[in-house]
């Protein structure tokens, strides 16, 4: 999102409005555009933003405490913003709850709403059904990740003629030119994203445990979460090294080390899934070879066998027995991360930055 408002930035007038989270300064002006963060709750407890908002009230229950005043802050903040910015047009990504804020605090201003995944999946309810329904219905026109979501927000009352498929996009060429000069490891297998239930990290854990009798192979696991301990605990005994979270030179240079990148993305338990994780397009731009769920989305940028692997969710079997060939056939491995660097670059931030640009300077024009 930050490289998509960085692009955007190019041509517009940009303002970022994000929640507070540990470490963030109240204002900060970074690669053209002003970053501004509302405070929402007292310092000690302010945490329902820092990471999935949705996993996270799952995980803790005394953080749903923090949901009437994040709303409320959000409100104003967005209000204020639309005051001192008076923008043309306004990017609002998710439709809960940044669109419900929109609905009460820019109305009077042209909306493009990007959903990612976890808005359109779960939140499931009759009451955020309704919510979500007058957010699509106010927007001027809507983005989202895979035609399977499209359908979703056309079913929910998103106009078709004006809802498309339009990931977010990675940038490629920092990604590649930070991991320049380091050399890839033999049986190097990396996993990015947050330690959350839809990223499947446990499904992963398990599928190496049936590669026991297999030597020369190691796991390096970029992220953080709630369901970190337990994966710990899980992964004992297991070549695994859990790194939490990493900035982007440090990931870059364990993409730039890896032979194989797994993204075991499944449905969780709330019925939330991945999109497209951008974090993916990195991993194929870099030369990892990318395993990765056949769910809508990924298998729009993975092409089976041709720039990566697909495997059915939550298969831990079939997922230990692909890794298995990957590990063992170097023919193979060269092959897949051609193709998937050639095809990274079709969903890369500068490609998909520039339609991003022509949409809202379209919905800004009307």
């Amino acid at each position: 999102m930050r490289d998509l408002a960085a692009f955007q930035a190019r041509e517009f007038d940009t303002e970022v409005l994000v929640p507070q989270v540990r470490g963030g300064q109240p204002v900060e002006n970074v690669n053209g555009m002003t970053v501004r963060r509302f405070r929402y709750f007292p310092r000690r407890w302010e945490d329902l933003a820092h990471g999935a908002i949705i996993e996270n009230l799952r995980t803790k229950k005394s953080r749903w405490l923090q949901v009437p005043p994040f709303f409320l802050s959000e409100i104003i903040a967005l209000r204020r913003a639309v005051r001192r910015h008076r923008p043309d047009v306004v990017h609002v990504h998710w439709m809960i709850p940044q669109g419900v804020s929109a609905l009460l605090a820019a109305r009077k201003v042209p909306w493009v709403v990007t959903t990612l995944g976890g808005d359109v999946y779960a939140l499931k309810d009759p009451v955020s059904r309704r919510l979500k329904r007058a957010v699509l219905r106010r927007a001027s026109a809507v983005t989202t990740m895979n035609e399977d979501m499209r359908q979703r927000l056309i079913d929910l009352g998103a106009d078709a003629d004006t809802t498309t498929v339009l990931p977010m996009g990675a940038d490629v060429d920092t990604i590649r030119a930070a991991g320049a000069g380091v050399d890839r490891e033999p049986g190097r297998i990396m996993f990015v994203g947050r330690l959350v239930e839809k990223k499947g990290a446990a499904v992963l854990l398990t599928a190496l445990r049936a590669l026991a009798d297999l030597p020369g192979w190691q796991l390096d696991v970029i992220g953080d979460g709630p369901l970190r301990a337990e994966l710990e605990r899980q992964a004992q005994g297991l070549p695994v090294t859990f790194h939490g979270q990493a900035g982007r030179a440090q990931l870059a240079a364990v993409y730039a080390r890896a032979q194989i990148a797994v993204f075991p993305s499944k449905a969780a338990a709330s019925g939330d899934q991945d999109g497209l994780p951008v974090a993916l397009l990195e991993a194929m731009s870099a030369g990892p070879v990318v395993v990765a769920s056949r769910i809508p989305g990924i298998d729009a940028a993975v092409v089976d066998r041709e720039s990566g692997v697909l495997v059915a969710p939550d298969d831990a079997d079939a997922l230990a027995g692909v890794l298995r060939e990957l590990l063992g056939d170097a023919g193979l491995r060269e092959r897949l991360s051609a193709g998937g660097t050639r095809r990274a670059q079709e969903f890369s931030v500068d490609a998909l930055g520039a339609r991003y640009c022509a949409l809202l300077h379209e919905v800004a024009g009307r």
